[in-house]
């Protein structure tokens, strides 16, 4: 009798790792594939899809991995490691506990285990600050400027000299997501205009379309060769479109005026708050990645776009912002 496909999953209760879990309990359910799945975070949530054996594990203790503890035993008979797990603000060393030291360990120990296939998620802003237009991966030498991303960027060797495939998206969208729209909410408040006409070009995913893609990177019979692959939807949307559409559906409030780019960086250096300016130009200035080859070599479809999903995320949205 076959057995079935031993998926270990990082980061469950995450963003991202908790659209993840649940698309591969469904991918189980919808399609008959016979899929194990061994979900591991800091504390346990209150319920879990059927078939997911939960382990909590903290993955920058160490001594865990030396004494076979949860996370040295996690990927024991596992044939996928879906790593997700990261830290994305605090110091650097907070940062490299997690993002390096526990990415390291726990890949080097899936390796000895044995485990065919690793899938790793970590972030287009490894690029630095740009503008960045239509990039290919390693297009340019990534220039990382911030604790959280360049140790993530540090945490994709491990898995590339594991043979594992490394994704970087660009903003990923959808509910859950507390720093995108949120951050575009403030500074609406702070800058209240269109900036810059709104022409910026910006690559998005759902956090629901970037799920599908994980699972079938874990899923796949074939996957693609190891390497670096942008993941966002492979058409850009511009931020003048994306605010427009957050406008519409009553999550930002509505901007009369254009202002030129100087104009709009004046008015936020007069404007305090926790946005800074080089957030500011990250999402209001042009950060879009080529991303059509992993959606190809997966044969897996992107969907019909981040904007087109963002209906169903803004009773979410409207409810995170309110509470805020």
């Amino acid at each position: 009798m076959k057995r079935p496909l031993r998926v270990v999953l990082t980061g469950a209760t995450g963003f991202v790792g908790s659209r993840v879990l649940h698309t591969l309990a469904a991918s189980a359910r919808g399609t008959g594939l016979d899929i194990s799945i061994r979900a591991l975070g800091r504390s346990a949530p209150p319920s879990a899809p059927p078939g997911v054996t939960w382990t909590v594990a903290d993955l920058t203790d160490l001594t865990d991995l030396r004494n076979r503890g949860p996370l040295r035993t996690a990927a024991s008979g596992a044939d996928v490691l879906i790593h997700l797990a990261s830290r994305v603000s605090g110091d650097e060393a907070q940062c490299a506990a997690i993002n390096v030291e526990g990415t390291t360990a726990l890949v080097d120990e899936a390796v000895h285990r044995g485990v065919d296939r690793v899938v790793h998620l970590s972030t287009a802003a490894v690029y630095g600050p740009g503008p960045h237009r239509g990039i290919t991966v390693d297009e340019i030498t990534p220039a990382p400027v911030s604790p959280a991303s360049r140790t993530r960027l540090a945490g994709e060797t491990p898995v590339l000299a594991a043979g594992g495939i490394v994704l970087r998206p660009g903003l990923v969208l959808g509910v859950g997501d507390r720093w995108v729209v949120p951050a575009l909410a403030e500074l609406r408040e702070r800058v209240p205009a269109r900036w810059d006409g709104g022409r910026a070009m910006l690559s998005l995913v759902d956090v629901d379309d970037l799920a599908r893609l994980i699972t079938t990177l874990a899923t796949a019979r074939d996957a693609p060769a190891s390497g670096v692959y942008h993941a966002s939807h492979p058409l850009p949307v511009t931020n003048g479109d994306l605010m427009a559409e957050l406008t519409a559906l009553d999550v930002l409030p509505a901007a009369e005026e254009d202002w030129p780019w100087a104009t709009c960086l004046d008015r936020l250096r007069s404007v305090p708050g926790r946005m800074s300016e080089r957030q500011f130009s990250l999402l209001a200035q042009d950060h879009w990645y080529a991303s059509e080859e992993i959606w190809r070599a997966t044969s897996c479809p992107p969907g019909p776009g981040p904007l087109s999903r963002l209906a169903a995320a803004a009773p979410w949205y409207r409810s995170f912002l309110a509470r805020r």
